[in-house]
C-alpha cells in the first residue's frame, strides 16, 4: 500500500513523497490512518532550524507527535477497524525505575516520534499511515470529534504544569503568553476551577483565552497584572520578560511553573525576586498520567476547542502550514489532515 507523507529534507524545506508502508506489522503494533495532527512549537524549532533545544537531526524525517487516527489494521489487539484513538505519542521502556513510579516523561530510554533526541529517529505522524504501539492508542466513544481530539497530546503536557503547580479550584492563576500551550494551560487550569488571567502581546490571543475560560486578560505594554496578586503563575511565553512578569506577579510563597522552553538570552532574569518572595518555580515537560485526563476533558465536549483552531492544511500542504505558523500570525493550533 502507498501513501502520502511529508519529510523535512532541511530547515524550512519539507517535500510531499509517495511511501510504501511494509507488509508486515510488528507484533506489538497496530496499522493506523491519521485523522487530524496539530503543530507543536517543537516541530517549528525543527522546521525553521533541523535542530531544537541543541539536538540536530541526522536526517530527514517526517515531522508530527500530536494526532489521532483511526484503526486501520488491529494486529489482533483489542481494537476494531475504523475505531477512533488518541495517541500518547510517548514509547517508554516500561521496565525503569521511572516508568514503575509512572514518570513516564523522565524515562531515559524512551522513544518519541519527529524528534532529534530518539536516535535512530522515528518518523512522526505528518502522514497518511503509520504504524504505531498498540499501547500508546486510547480508544474514545464515536462521539469525539477528530479535530478535537489532536488536542491530546498537548493539553496532557499543559495539564501536567497545572498539576506539577498544584492548581486547585479557587485559587487565582496568571498564564504568560497565549500561544498554543497557554491556551490549553488555560484550559487546564480553569478546569480544576481556579480563576484564570493572562497576558499576551496580541489582543486576538488574549480574546481566544477568554474563549476558553480565562476570565481577563493584561495586553502586554498596555496593561500590567497586579503585584502579587496571583497564587499560581504558568510561564508559557518562552520568554525572559514573561518569567520576570511571572516573579512580580506570583504572590510570597506563591508557584511558577515553567510550561516554556525560555529561550537564551541577554535579559537578566530577576531572581532576587524567586528569594525575597520565596518562591517556588518548578519544570515541567511532557506528561505523565494527564494523558486520560486530557483524553476525558475532550471527551465531556464541555471545551470550545474550535475558537482555538487557526487553520487546517492537507499532508500535501504540510509547508504552507508550517509557514503559516513560522509568519507569526496564527492564533492557537494549525492542524493536519489527510489529503482528499
Amino acid at each position: 500500500m502507498t501513501y502520502s507523507r511529508s519529510v523535512l529534507h532541511a530547515a524550512r524545506d519539507i517535500r510531499i513523497e509517495v511511501a510504501e508502508m511494509p507488509g508486515d506489522i510488528a507484533p506489538d503494533h497496530v496499522r493506523l490512518r491519521l485523522a487530524v495532527a496539530s503543530i507543536c512549537g517543537t516541530d517549528m524549532h525543527y522546521f525553521r532550524h533541523f535542530a531544537n533545544a541543541g539536538f540536530f537531526l541526522d536526517n530527514p524525517v517526517t515531522l508530527g507527535h500530536e494526532a489521532c487516527a483511526y484503526i486501520e489494521d488491529a494486529n489482533g489487539h483489542s481494537f476494531e477497524k475504523g475505531d477512533l484513538v488518541a495517541i500518547n505519542p510517548v514509547i517508554e521502556c516500561g521496565t525503569c525505575e521511572k516508568c514503575l513510579t509512572g514518570d513516564i516523561n523522565m524515562c531515559p530510554a524512551k522513544r518519541f516520534p519527529g524528534s532529534a533526541t530518539t536516535k535512530p529517529h522515528i518518523d512522526g505522524f505528518f502522514r497518511e499511515y503509520f504504524d504505531f504501539p498498540a499501547r500508546c492508542c486510547h480508544k474514545v466513544p464515536d462521539s469525539v470529534a477528530p479535530h478535537h481530539l489532536t488536542f491530546a497530546e498537548p493539553l496532557a503536557c499543559a495539564m501536567h504544569s497545572v498539576n506539577r503547580a498544584g492548581v486547585s479550584a479557587g485559587q487565582k492563576v496568571l498564564v504568560t503568553g497565549c500561544g498554543p500551550m497557554g491556551l490549553l494551560a488555560t484550559i487546564g487550569a480553569a478546569a480544576k476551577g481556579a480563576e484564570v488571567e493572562v497576558t499576551d502581546l496580541k489582543p486576538e490571543a488574549i480574546a481566544a483565552a477568554q474563549a476558553v475560560g480565562a476570565k481577563g486578560g493584561f495586553p502586554v505594554g498596555t496593561e500590567t497584572p497586579p503585584d502579587s496578586g496571583y497564587d499560581v503563575v504558568i510561564e508559557a511565553s518562552g520568554s525572559p520578560h514573561g518569567y520576570n512578569q511571572a516573579l512580580g506577579a506570583v504572590r510570597k510563597q506563591g508557584v511558577i511553573s515553567v510550561l516554556s522552553l525560555i529561550q537564551a538570552s541577554e535579559t537578566p532574569i530577576n531572581l532576587h525576586l524567586n528569594a525575597l518572595k520565596e518562591v517556588t518555580s518548578v519544570g515541567s515537560i511532557l506528561f505523565t498520567s494527564e494523558f486520560g485526563e486530557a483524553v476525558s476533558l475532550i471527551a465531556g465536549g464541555t471545551v470550545d476547542f474550535d475558537a482555538i483552531i487557526a487553520g487546517r492544511y492537507p499532508v500535501s500542504h504540510t509547508q504552507a502550514a508550517c509557514d503559516f505558523m513560522a509568519n507569526g500570525e496564527a492564533v492557537g493550533k494549525v492542524l493536519i489532515t489527510p489529503d482528499g
